[in-house]
């Protein structure tokens, strides 16, 4: 059994401060039948120290079957499981004498049933019902159970694979050809030539066809939703360009979209070259796009410039918030960025009501230390709370004008970089001396840089945002909250007519604040509204969040079919909760889990077990997905 070895990274065993892989091939095998990759991985790795003589790698349940050095093999012991961190695989190699020696090791291997990296669907649990699928999602540290290698956001690599398989083959990567092979098996060849963490590599493999959407993207998708999808995001390269006018030109050639079954468990994850998407953003009015906003925006804050370890989360998802809302902005208006920011907070308040406000869940840098699992400290905190905290520093040091030449400068300094907070602080206190000279460092100094970063709970500054397209939501829901014992004739179709979806969800959330809602209400607003029948998802969840929480059971066959339909833990983990504490709810949450189970992700299976009482875990688990 190892520990962490690294004083970088906590969540990772392998010995990164002894050796670093600078790019690995795989050579894989899609075999639908016993639903695991099979073959090996070809890892390019230097000594960054004299003397090596071991490499340890980070695994989680796979099948190791032989480790080579050329056409020697070698000796290698595989440890028993640490805590949530996975087996550490030891490998004994002939000792490397000096620091910078370059060679590569061959490992053969394969998944097993148990690999929380990877989902095969049956032909039944897609949307054409015909053919299997396969995809993956290795954040935050699920890529050891993919692939042996060094599981750490400190080590980026390049990285090229050859994939067999008798259906389409897609990844995070440019694909460089396809090869026919026999028996309608086809070899799909891939490169990335820009250095990315392990947690971005990614595959999936399915009846996937592709429709062009701009200059640069192409949306990928089932044929089922092939016309619904292309239509939705026709938008994709307004959003690209933005981000390259905000910050530096888009470093990786493609930005595909590929739109995954309903079993995937997130709004969206930015795999480079190609971000995998929920269908609940398939609305019918491209009203939940923005989701795009934040992928694309991850092509800088994350997958560019990436944080060195899982406690400096926050760099990647906060300023990928930051970014998104300054895209946002540009093309939709301040006002706009301010709603959403404003909705933001509102998320962030729950975050930190729910961990309780002491929380060290709620701290911006959280100590991982001990084995940790990251994926306990995935909340919208990192998000929310690092966009406060940015968007303060904006403030102070005197607004767009001043910060937004700086992030361009972030940008083209840490570029293809592993970065820590304290790297980013100060290289914030060396660009602003350098630039705007002691009188800005002086506002700098102004802020309270240890307590945002280090002490739990809500920001300690207030960030004031504008309310211009808030209080109308406000205002409505208001007036619902006070007419409980009122005659409900004055509300009608026009209070809304003129709302954004985000606006409608936005009233919604407010009323999730008050006490729960008379059932007469509830009818009254659903026959004005018709909220029951929107297609827009986050809509669906707040609507019907309100209804549960007044145990209105009309609503229940309507969360049901909900949370049967799609997989995406923003939505189905806080309806199953609230189903399993309405009234003459909570068997139905039970028989309705029990009877889909199959159809979550592995993930989401197990937080949804914990939520309804079906798991009892020795430790609290919340897990919120990026948006």
């Amino acid at each position: 059994m190892c520990i962490p070895a690294s004083t970088i990274d906590l969540s990772t065993q392998a010995n990164i401060d002894q050796v670093k892989t600078t790019h690995l091939h795989l050579n894989w095998n899609v075999d639908f039948e016993a639903q695991v990759l099979n073959g090996n991985v070809v890892l390019d790795l230097v000594t960054l120290v004299d003397n090596v003589n071991k490499i340890v790698l980070d695994t989680s349940y796979l099948d190791i079957k032989s480790v080579s050095l050329g056409e020697e093999k070698l000796k290698y012991q595989l440890a028993d499981r640490y805590v949530s961190l996975g087996s550490a695989l030891t490998i004994e190699v002939p000792t490397v004498e000096k620091a910078g020696t370059k060679f590569q090791l061959t490992i053969d291997y394969a998944t097993t049933e148990k690999c929380t990296a990877v989902q095969f669907l049956t032909p039944e649990q897609t949307l054409g019902g015909k053919h299997p699928y396969l995809f993956s999602q290795s954040e935050p540290i699920h890529g050891r159970a993919m692939i042996p290698c060094q599981d750490s956001p400190s080590v980026k690599v390049t990285y090229s694979a050859s994939v067999k398989s008798t259906l389409p083959v897609v990844m995070s990567a440019l694909q460089t050809g396809i090869d026919d092979e026999s028996y309608g098996v086809k070899t799909y060849h891939f490169s990335q030539k820009i250095t990315i963490p392990s947690y971005l590599i990614a595959i999936a493999v399915g009846n996937l066809v592709g429709r062009e959407i701009g200059p640069r993207s192409t949306v990928w998708c089932e044929p089922e939703m092939i016309e619904q999808a292309a239509w939705e995001f026709a938008d994709t390269e307004s959003f690209v360009a933005t981000g390259e006018d905000l910050l530096t030109p888009y470093e990786w050639g493609r930005y595909d979209l590929l739109v995954l079954p309903p079993s995937f468990p997130y709004g969206g994850m930015e795999n480079p070259c190609l971000t995998f998407v929920t269908p609940t953003l398939l609305a019918g009015d491209r009203s939940a796009v923005n989701v795009i906003a934040h992928e694309i925006s991850h092509s800088w804050m994350g997958n560019l410039v990436t944080t060195n370890a899982w406690k400096h989360y926050w760099l990647n998802e906060g300023w990928t918030v930051f970014i998104e809302r300054k895209i946002l902005g540009r093309l939709q208006g301040e006002a706009t960025r301010q709603f959403e920011a404003l909705s933001g907070l509102k998320s962030l308040q729950e975050s930190v009501d729910l961990f309780g406000a002491d929380s060290l869940k709620t701290v911006l840098n959280p100590d991982l230390r001990g084995g940790a699992d990251p994926d306990d400290f995935f909340s919208k905190v990192p998000y929310e709370k690092g966009f406060n905290f940015l968007y303060h520093i904006e403030k102070v040091v005197g607004g767009p004008s001043i910060f937004e030449p700086y992030m361009k400068a972030y940008v083209q300094r840490f570029a293809s970089t592993s970065i820590s907070t304290e790297d980013w602080k100060d290289f914030l206190f060396e660009y602003m001396e350098k630039t705007h000279g002691q009188s800005m460092v002086d506002k700098l100094n102004t802020i309270d840089f240890d307590t945002w970063i280090n002490k739990p709970g809500m920001p300690p500054v207030d960030p004031n945002f504008d309310t211009t397209l808030a209080d109308a939501c406000y205002d409505l829901a208001k007036r619902w909250d006070e007419a409980r014992d009122q005659d409900l004739s004055s509300f009608s179709k026009d209070d809304i007519v003129n709302f954004s979806a985000g606006q409608k969800i936005v009233f919604l959330e407010r009323l999730t604040d008050c006490e729960p809602l008379p059932h007469n209400l509830i009818t009254k607003m659903d026959e004005v509204y018709e909220f029951t029948i929107n297609h827009n998802a986050d809509l669906r969840l707040r609507w019907q969040q309100i209804c549960l929480m007044a145990s209105y059971e009309p609503i229940y066959p309507e969360v049901v079919k909900f949370i049967t339909e799609q997989g995406r833990m923003k939505f189905v983990r806080p309806l199953y909760r609230l189903l399993h504490q309405a009234k003459n709810g909570a068997q139905l949450a039970v028989d309705t889990y029990l009877q889909h189970k199959s159809f979550y992700h592995p993930i989401a299976a197990q937080l949804i077990e914990k939520d309804i009482g079906l798991k009892t875990h020795t430790k609290d688990i919340f897990f919120f997905v990026c948006d």
